[in-house]
């Protein structure tokens, strides 16, 4: 018995550890790219999923790296913004009146959501309206929140703030 909960252990140890050489390896990776490439990255960072930024960064060459966020349709997907969006996204920042749909490439997908973005909703995202720009949600900063209203698939606002629960935790999500 205490043998599987030493396995336990090195098997949890070794996890943690290829997350963070994983997490490092796409952050070495990215700054190796020159700094035209590294804004272009940047600008789809948050609608990529994992393995979109790996095959993305494991392209050879600026071009290559170009022709895979056209055949991925990423790019397509930013050009469809309209142009007082595209700018909102390349500022990093949110903007009252923005869609929702760029709001996915300044913060990334919401952590948790309540209602529907075409009508009125509710999107929660960690962390603070300052850092997820830089990072996205913050999963390991439970204690802070954004809360985003949207209406008519437009952004009317936010709000951060430090949730509570029954028991005056803060790390509840969506109560």
């Amino acid at each position: 018995m205490r043998q599987r909960g030493q396995g336990y252990l090195w098997l949890g140890l070794l996890l943690c550890t290829t997350l963070v050489v994983t997490s490092c390896t796409y952050e070495t990776a990215a700054e190796r790219l020159s700094p035209p490439e590294q804004a272009e990255f940047y600008l789809y960072r948050h609608v990529m999923t994992r393995a979109q930024t790996r095959t993305y960064l494991a392209q050879a060459t600026a071009a290559e790296r170009t022709a895979y966020l056209n055949t991925s349709g990423l790019a397509q997907r930013f050009q469809a913004l309209e142009p007082l969006d595209q700018g909102t996204v390349r500022s990093g920042f949110p903007r009252p009146g923005m869609s929702a749909e760029a709001l996915r490439f300044v913060w990334g997908e919401p952590y948790y959501t309540a209602g529907h973005a075409k009508y009125y909703a509710h999107w929660y995202y960690l962390g603070s309206s300052l850092g997820l720009a830089s990072s996205g949600n913050q999963y390991g900063r439970l204690g802070k929140q954004v809360d985003v209203y949207l209406v008519d698939d437009r952004v009317v606002g936010w709000v951060d703030f430090a949730p509570t629960g029954p028991d005056n935790s803060s790390d509840c999500v969506g109560c």
